[in-house]
């Protein structure tokens, strides 16, 4: 007989690294939020949609480069020989799919999806190998008004979970205004400008006197650095006045003045830093922050790229604006500012205890009535001693136990125990529904 090397003694309880486990707790947390957001945006008027958890990896390849794609996703070769992917992002998919029917699509198209999506990555704070992110984007609006309407949505699901402006700051940016103000400053072309971009959105993360390093070994003297570093403090009418005839310059100025007549503009502020490292971003850039001294961190970003929709159809310019918010970085934001409810500490939940004495399906329907009325109940399955039962409802969260043995039967009553106040009162059936609602006694 072959002895089996696998023994459930061996086999670890912990989920494969950078992933977790959602008990219910976790889980009435999370569509707590999710449909926190999921209302907002409907709101907004986006509309949900989602794609499959397998691409071709060459959808990746083509977006951010064969060596990235194979280095941070999860890929296989499939029984047909086909290079696949377990999808790290959704922009690719979101572009592929709105390529597909441009011809029955009805422009500009608003939408958002929360899927969940694998990143070969370490993990760290804010950052695991499997997440759920929120993407939200808009499809076929060129002018400033799409970036206005996504960073509107940005602030208006932050809001809807509590957070006010001195919570979080959205720092933006312009691509065409940083190449434009770059390559007014160093005479650089765009393959330079691009360099140098790359050496701005990390100096945040590296000393000093490497970002100049950095900076000297493109080919820049101290006094362009100097002039570069002034525009990290500046507004957006004084950085926009270096170089006021960009046309990136002209689409800040017109965001921040609707953002400022909208009331925004208390949530938003202009970030020559804002770049916002991947390729494809072509116009506003954009980061929130955890203005929190303990998380002080960019929660998550987003912009404009303008060409990814032609990857998949030639002479297709259809333009997109949008951002992703990792559902790590936002349990965090609300962890931090208090934000989240107490999810077992409200509502009503429902136990209906049971007695050897009282046929099941006495108890069933009460269970059914109370389920009718929309009040969550549960019916005990377990070892029918009362005081198991009160132990199992307190540790399950339950706001009411329905008391009824074979006396109460006989009188047409049940008891109702307020497990949050420790009272008990009698009624009648007809009378358990209000009562447990608050209408009346317990």
């Amino acid at each position: 007989m072959e002895r089996s090397y696998i023994t459930m003694e061996k086999l670890s309880t912990q989920p494969y690294k950078g992933t977790r486990d959602f008990y219910p707790e976790e889980m009435k947390r999370r569509n707590w939020f999710f449909g926190k957001i999921r209302e907002t945006l409907e709101l907004c008027a986006y509309d949900e949609y989602n794609g499959p958890m397998l691409e071709s990896l060459e959808l990746y390849a083509a977006k951010s480069g064969d060596e990235l794609a194979r280095e941070q996703t999860y890929n296989f070769t499939d029984r047909g020989g086909r290079n696949l992917a377990i999808r790290p992002e959704m922009t690719p998919s979101v572009a592929r799919m709105v390529a597909a029917k441009l011809g029955e699509l009805n422009f500009p198209l608003r939408w958002f999806s929360i899927p969940n999506m694998y990143r070969y990555e370490r993990p760290q704070r804010g950052r695991l190998r499997e997440f759920w992110q929120l993407n939200v984007d808009l499809f076929g609006c060129d002018t400033y008004e799409a970036d206005l309407d996504v960073i509107e949505s940005a602030i208006a699901i932050l809001r809807a979970f509590g957070a006010d402006e001195t919570m979080f700051k959205v720092h933006i940016n312009n691509r065409r205004f940083f190449n434009d103000v770059i390559a007014s400053i160093c005479g650089t072309d765009a393959d330079g400008a691009k360099k140098i971009s790359k050496v701005v959105d990390r100096k945040n993360k590296v000393p000093r006197d490497a970002y100049v390093k950095d900076m000297t070994e493109l080919g820049l003297f101290e006094a362009q650095i100097e002039k570069i570093d002034a525009l990290y403090t500046m507004g957006v009418r004084e950085a926009t006045a270096v170089c006021p005839e960009s046309v990136g310059s002209m689409e800040l100025v017109s965001l921040f003045d609707a953002l400022e007549a909208m009331g925004l503009d208390k949530y938003c502020m202009f970030d020559f830093g804002i770049i916002r490292g991947l390729d494809y971003y072509t116009g506003t850039v954009f980061e929130v922050f955890d203005e929190a001294p303990e998380n002080n961190r960019a929660m998550f970003g987003g912009g404009r790229y303008d060409n990814l929709v032609g990857l998949f159809a030639k002479n297709a310019k259809i333009s997109g604006v949008g951002y992703g918010m990792g559902d790590v970085t936002l349990e965090n934001f609300l962890e931090t500012h208090n934000l989240l409810p107490d999810f077992y500490g409200s509502g009503k939940k429902v136990l209906v205890a049971r007695f050897d004495d009282v046929p099941v399906e006495k108890y069933t329907d009460i269970v059914d009535t109370l389920r009718s009325g929309g009040i969550v109940t549960g019916l005990y399955t377990g070892i029918k001693k009362f005081g198991k039962q009160i132990d199992y409802a307190v540790k399950g969260g339950y706001s009411h136990v329905v008391i009824m043995g074979g006396s109460e039967l006989e009188r047409g009553v049940v008891k109702v125990k307020n497990l949050d106040t420790r009272e008990e009162c009698e009624c009648n059936l007809s009378e358990l529904a209000d009562i447990i609602s608050g209408g009346k006694g317990a």
